[in-house]
């Protein structure tokens, strides 16, 4: 048993994260936010690149949904056979 507890101690310190990995992860995510893309890495701090991200990801959110409505909403003035065209289509 004290094997198991030892095997469960050492998989629980490989998990946690680094500081090289958060400082990785926020280089990446600063580099793919469009509002701010072009702005030194060094001028921008980790909370606003991850609050940034959150704000980017609202907004993509938002934009599925939007997208998602006016699907709908073009599905339900074709007739059958176009809808089930365009429902195979989105399936694949």
């Amino acid at each position: 048993m004290s094997s198991r507890r030892s095997r469960s101690r050492q998989a629980g310190n490989n998990s946690r994260i680094t500081d090289d990995q958060i400082n990785d992860l926020v280089s990446k995510l600063h580099q793919l936010l469009p509002e701010i893309r072009n702005v030194h890495s060094d001028k921008v701090s980790a909370a606003k690149v991850l609050q940034e991200t959150c704000n980017y990801i609202r907004s993509l959110h938002r934009e599925v949904d939007d997208l998602s409505e006016r699907l709908s909403e073009l599905l339900a003035t074709t007739d059958n056979a176009q809808a089930a065209i365009i429902r195979s289509l989105l399936m694949q």
